[in-house]
């Protein structure tokens, strides 16, 4: 399945364009753990997986969860993410295929909900930054939401024509924000969610980066 030509990529970045699953079961598990739950392996996790996080915590946990219970959760988290983030690598084919979308004449840009500070600091360690026409992580607090209200800010900000825009991410909240902006959609199975999930969310599903950008081409 070819979609229409595309002028500019928004991409997310965890479990897409960054390979993070290990780091992200690592900080899940050690969040279940502290509430006297049993790990879960990285299939469980896909299956489980859903925003927002906080419902999906409480199904995970077994327990309503309180505002203070949800701190906890963030902090243990991000400690954990943090411990593993250095091990983490690239998708397969980042960045040279950025490269080669940039090169041919197109244009880019990340959002992601990961902390913005932290992103940009982690893009120029990894000299991604000078790829992207824009860069929007998370500002404020982490409240496990939708990505809907981000993707019209970023889109505002870049600027670009919605209609001639693909996301390219790894989770259903990614195909429901492009709709809701009236941009389209490619998802990729490499992250958080199992790929029927993926597919059930009715736009086009690759098992790579290369296998994404080759439904963009004309």
């Amino acid at each position: 399945m070819n979609l229409e030509p595309a002028r500019h990529i928004v991409w997310d970045w965890n479990g897409t364009l960054l390979d993070d699953n290990q780091a992200t079961l690592i900080s899940v598990n050690s969040v279940l753990a502290e509430f006297g739950r049993g790990p879960l392996d990285l299939a469980g996790w896909r299956a489980a997986f859903s925003r927002p996080l906080t419902a999906c915590y409480e199904r995970l946990i077994g327990q309503r969860l309180t505002t203070q219970d949800w701190a906890r959760i963030d902090v243990l988290y991000h400690d954990a993410y943090r411990a593993e983030l250095a091990s983490c690598g690239l998708a397969v084919g980042v960045p040279q295929l950025l490269r080669e979308w940039r090169a041919a004449g197109r244009t880019q840009s990340l959002l992601s909900m990961w902390f913005h500070d932290e992103l940009m600091s982690m893009l120029g360690e990894l000299s991604l930054t000078e790829l992207f026409t824009h860069v929007d992580g998370l500002r404020g607090a982490n409240l496990g939401g939708s990505k809907a209200a981000h993707l019209a800010e970023h889109l505002a900000a870049v600027p670009v024509d919605p209609a001639d825009v693909v996301l390219i991410g790894d989770v259903v909240d990614d195909a429901e924000a492009a709709l809701s902006v009236g941009a389209r959609c490619v998802l990729v199975s490499t992250g958080v969610m199992d790929r029927p999930r993926l597919e059930a969310a009715g736009v086009p599903v690759a098992d790579s980066i290369t296998e994404a950008l080759g439904l963009l081409e004309d």
